[in-house]
């Protein structure tokens, strides 16, 4: 579905992005993949090396809030595959803090890499998507839509989210460049995993579909949005999150 598409993939060493790198490479992308860490960069490369050696993959660990670092990525990422025809703004972090007990540092943390991040990025790439007729593709929340009963910084910066996709696709329509969101709802990740099973039951019990979803289901998203088959589809939030409403 992505044959000869380049993609970029922020957040792509460990759950929906390590997956959903995965997924393009198995449908014919070449990418390149972001993280916060040259170690965890280079383990996500090995694992997936190890998987198919044939996979066309490369790993970078910038300042996604630095538009100068972001440049020079971008720019070596072209000259090694050609193209920027994909970008995915993954990256981010959750939080579960009260708010009388935020303090200014983590508002900031949460504020520059979930919304700061995908603004920069997307600047960034656009130069090289306009020669494509591109794609740019987010990872909204489900508590984008609803809500969270903590952590109000997180949901928040998945509204900007929402906010920015849905403009940015007003903005860019006209160079052909499809601009949309995925919003995830329970996922399986690493971090769920760990929780004790007296809070994911309940977890699993608020959910129509009577289970919770597996990176691979955001990732097969991200698939449909970034190929051909979504050639008339911008501007939207794609809840994938079992019917689960709260």
């Amino acid at each position: 579905m992505l044959k000869g598409k380049v993609a970029i993939i922020t957040g792509g060493t460990r759950g929906i992005g390590f997956s959903t790198v995965k997924k393009f490479l198995d449908n014919g992308a070449s990418v390149a993949l972001l993280g916060s860490k040259e170690e965890t960069v280079n383990q996500a490369i090995e694992q997936l090396k190890k998987e198919n050696e044939e996979y066309n993959v490369l790993g970078f660990y910038p300042d996604l809030t630095c538009e100068e670092e972001i440049k020079t990525v971008f720019e070596e990422i072209k000259k090694h595959f050609g193209s920027i025809d994909i970008l995915v703004n993954n990256a981010g972090i959750s939080s579960r803090t009260l708010i009388e007990n935020y303090t200014e540092e983590e508002y900031d943390k949460i504020s520059d890499l979930n919304i700061k991040s995908v603004f920069t990025c997307s600047k960034v790439a656009i130069p090289y998507l306009k020669e494509k007729k591109g794609v740019i593709l987010n990872t909204s929340s489900m508590v984008s839509i609803y809500g969270q009963p903590a952590g109000v910084m997180y949901p928040t910066s998945k509204f900007a989210v929402n906010g920015f996709t849905k403009s940015l696709a007003r903005e860019l329509a006209h160079y052909g460049i499809r601009v949309n969101a995925v919003a995830p709802g329970v996922i399986e990740t690493d971090m769920v995993k760990n929780l004790p099973e007296e809070t994911i039951k309940p977890l699993i019990q608020t959910i129509p579909l009577g289970r919770m979803g597996q990176p691979e289901d955001i990732a097969n998203a991200f698939l449909f949005l970034a190929s051909d088959m979504a050639s008339y589809i911008t501007g939207i939030i794609l809840s994938v999150d079992g019917a689960a409403r709260s």
